[in-house]
This record gives C-alpha cells, sequence and structure tokens, in this order.
C-alpha cells in the first residue's frame, strides 16, 4: 500500500510592508538567512513532510530558488499571485496527487517542528481539516468605524489561529474552488464548506513575524532555540 503523500504549501509572494524592510517578508534576514529558509528547513526537518511547493512573486522566483537550494529536489518554486489565497492556489495546482497539504507562512518560520508534526498525525488519523491555535489572554473589544466600543466578547471562547494549517488534499481543493474575495485564513474557505475544522495546541515561537519589533523578538527566540 502506498503511504499516504504529504505536501507543504508555503505562500511566500507578500511584500511584507509593515516589516519596512525595502524586501518581500520571505527575504528578510534572521540570524543571516531569510525567513523563508528557515520555515522550509523546519518543515523538512519534521520529517513528515514529502515535498515543499513555494510560491514566490513573479520577479523573486530565482531569489527563492537560491534561498532553499541547499533543500534540493524535495523544493519547489512556483509563481505565486497578488493575495495569499492565489498564491496558496497556484502551489496546490502544482500537487495533485497530494493526499495531505499543509498550507504555512513563510513569516511563521520558527514554528516548532513538534507542531508540524501533530498536525501532519491528526489528519493522517482522520481529522480534515485542523489548525493549531492559542488561547486568547488579553481582554478583546468589538468597535465600529468611529473606534467606539460595541462589544466585550468573551475570550475563553476565542481562539488565536497559527499555521500550519492541515487538510486533506481533496477538501483543501474543493475549498479552493469556490469564489473568494481575499483570505488570510485557508481554513475559513474549508469553514464556507460546512465542514468541522478542528484545533490543537499551537505554541509562542509559531507567532507571525509582521512587524520590526516582531524580528527582534524572533532573532532572540532563534538564538536561544536554534535557527533551524
Amino acid at each position: 500500500m502506498t503511504p499516504p503523500r504529504v505536501v507543504a504549501l508555503v505562500p511566500a509572494a507578500g511584500q511584507g510592508v509593515r516589516l519596512a524592510a525595502g524586501m518581500p517578508k520571505a527575504f528578510v534576514p534572521l540570524l543571516g538567512r531569510p525567513l523563508l529558509w528557515h520555515c522550509v528547513q523546519r518543515l523538512l526537518a519534521s520529517g513528515c513532510i514529502d515535498a515543499v511547493v513555494v510560491a514566490a512573486g513573479e520577479h523573486h522566483r530565482d531569489r527563492a530558488r537560491a534561498a532553499v537550494a541547499e533543500a534540493g529536489d524535495q523544493v519547489r518554486i512556483v509563481t505565486g499571485g497578488a493575495h495569499r489565497c492565489d498564491s496558496v492556489r497556484a502551489a496546490l495546482h502544482t500537487v495533485p496527487d497530494a493526499d495531505v497539504v499543509l498550507v504555512h507562512d513563510a513569516a511563521r518560520c520558527l514554528a516548532p517542528v513538534s507542531v508540524i508534526q501533530a498536525v501532519v498525525r491528526a489528519v493522517l488519523a482522520g481529522q480534515r481539516a485542523v489548525v493549531p491555535v492559542l488561547t486568547v489572554v488579553d481582554t478583546i473589544k468589538q468597535v465600529d468605524a468611529d473606534g467606539c466600543v460595541v462589544a466585550t466578547p468573551d475570550r475563553a471562547a476565542l481562539r488565536v489561529v497559527q499555521t500550519p494549517q492541515g487538510f486533506t488534499g481533496d477538501l483543501l481543493r474543493r475549498a479552493h474552488q469556490l469564489p473568494s474575495g481575499p483570505v488570510t485564513d485557508d481554513a475559513g474557505l474549508v469553514e464556507a464548506l460546512g465542514v468541522t475544522v478542528t484545533t490543537l495546541p499551537g505554541h509562542p515561537h509559531a507567532f507571525k513575524i509582521t512587524t520590526p519589533f516582531d524580528l527582534i523578538v524572533a532573532e532572540a527566540v532563534a538564538k536561544a532555540v536554534g535557527s533551524g
């Protein structure tokens, strides 16, 4: 019996404007290596990913290829789109044989190997859609267009969602066939199909590097736990 094929998709065509680094976020250096390098290294280090498909900007494919060159044939570079969902869709199109698909942000490049493995195990065990989450520790306010508070949601029922998010390949393909505007979360597309998305514990190190302050924190974390 052929073992399930597990593939990770990395949408990396974003410009990273809020990071203000003068380059696409995926290529911003962290301890001398691009965020994309760290991301791919951890995915492959999990030992449960057969291939990684990186969706890079049209003019940055060679740069992406150079960043992950040492990974060899396990990594493929494709052209991403204007929005995250376009990049995921482009990468997904190249792996029609994938049984399990992970979608992972390059900006969450310090996600522990243990989280990656847990997501894959959960999908292989029968969960069709799985996302790692953290509990919300801050009080959350809902505001209107003028910035006035209109509600205080119960944080006990709220979760911060991370990546990698894992799906059965057929489900994610079906979700991306639906018409949709720009989305930041593939699980949201699956929810629109009426499919239950389950959660498992995430990790603080899987935070998203978005601002210059985040990059400072990431450098401290990478030095403490190892960079790849």
